[in-house]
């Protein structure tokens, strides 16, 4: 299940005056920063989401911008989840507006899968006013695949039968395949690959000259519609992350700090309101040619404040060696203790050397951003540790 141009359909249900107009939700045309997300009408313009906001202004110049209302969305994001969970309870939340559900136990009450697609698109529009796109398919990949193919308001069913489902994917274009990106299908297009039946009659040895052997596994695997993960359930949840894959990939190191950090206040939401304090942190980086790396590092003491967790994501992204174009960028925090635990740390004999001396001030802090990110939007504060150096620089002092 995959909501429909999710924050973007919000605004213009709250505000009906942007319904068949161009609406861009992100930061300001004349600033640094990026889209969120974008109305299916300012898709026809090219605009998407992780573009930089400046790029979508010259592309659609009669965009409307609005600030991202985080808060608001992920207020929404709740109902939804408990309207699919009232289906099954066995739901893997991908996004704020994402995620698998496995059906395979209620089709006696229903009687079909296609029946569970159905109610629950009609509940959701219901319950929400907005529309969601579903694909219904023997496993998690394929459903993923599907629920994209025909948006806004779409129902994809995929067969369940090996050929057919091999001849299903055949003419689709190789971009469809999870993990192939700009790069990987402009190497493939060199190779004669543009279609996923390309894939399918090359072989795994043809792929494994060109890429190597795990991306030409996977890329085959997949052409296939062969996908054995299991979906995930919040009960086997001991994680908070929080994921953006650029829908081309990424060479600036300055929007790809600036979406790490979203990623990064993203996850100290989420963290705050369950009322938990992270001992880990986790840094993910995914290339273009699919190589992914993940580095994590302990806190000195746990915590939910945002500060120690951009501080965490700069020092490991730091530490890391980003020379190829990104294609995914993600932060997550576990090993969670209770909100008593801030308060069993050793005392320092020195009150300056304490790194928590300042822990009830940056508490305050953020909840003073988040309540005001609730109300106005993300864009209506941020830290200036998602400007670059420029933007720093020509920030008048005061």
């Amino acid at each position: 299940m995959d909501m429909d141009a999710f924050y973007a359909a919000i605004e213009v249900r709250d505000n009906p005056s942007l319904r068949g107009k161009p609406v861009i939700i992100g930061s300001p045309p004349d600033q640094r920063g990026v889209v969120s997300t974008a109305s299916y009408e300012a898709r026809k313009f090219g605009v998407h989401s992780a573009m930089p906001s400046r790029t979508a202004g010259k592309l659609c110049p009669n965009g409307i911008f609005l600030p991202v209302r985080m808060g608001h969305y992920l207020a929404e994001s709740e109902k939804i989840m408990r309207i699919v969970e009232s289906f099954s309870p066995m739901i893997e939340t991908v996004s704020v507006d994402e995620a698998f559900v496995d059906v395979s136990g209620i089709l006696r009450r229903y009687g079909s899968a296609v029946n569970v697609a159905m109610k629950l698109k009609e509940r959701i529009r219901a319950d929400t006013g907005l529309t969601a796109s579903v694909g219904v398919a023997p496993n998690k990949f394929l459903a993923k695949l599907g629920s994209d193919l025909n948006k806004p308001d779409g129902l994809t069913v995929v067969p369940e039968d090996p050929d057919a489902i091999a001849k299903f994917l055949a003419p689709l274009a190789v971009t469809r395949i999870w993990g192939v990106g700009k790069v990987t299908a402009e190497a493939l297009r060199k190779n004669g690959i543009t279609t996923i039946g390309d894939v399918q009659a090359r072989g795994v040895e043809g792929l494994e000259k060109a890429f190597g052997p795990a991306l030409a596994r996977h890329v085959h695997e997949l052409a296939f519609g062969r996908d054995e993960r299991a979906v995930v359930t919040k009960y086997d949840e001991k994680s908070i992350s929080s994921e953006h894959t650029f829908l081309e990939d990424c060479s600036d190191r300055d929007v790809i700090w600036q979406t790490m950090v979203e990623q990064v206040e993203h996850v100290g939401w989420r963290l705050r309101r369950s009322g938990k304090l992270a001992r880990v942190s986790q840094l993910k980086i995914r290339f273009d040619d699919f190589q992914t790396l993940t580095r994590q590092e302990t806190f000195e003491a746990p915590t939910s404040g945002d500060r120690n967790l951009i501080a965490s994501a700069r020092q490991i992204l730091g530490k890391l060696k980003v020379t190829k174009p990104v294609r995914l960028v993600g932060f997550g925090v576990s090993d969670f203790a209770g909100a008593d635990a801030a308060g069993n740390r050793q005392e320092f004999l020195f009150a300056e050397l304490d790194p928590s001396r300042h822990a009830v001030r940056d508490t305050r802090l953020d909840q003073t951003m988040d309540r005001l990110r609730e109300k106005f939007g993300s864009d209506a504060i941020h830290r200036a540790s998602r400007l670059t150096k420029d933007e720093t620089r020509s920030r008048p002092k005061k």
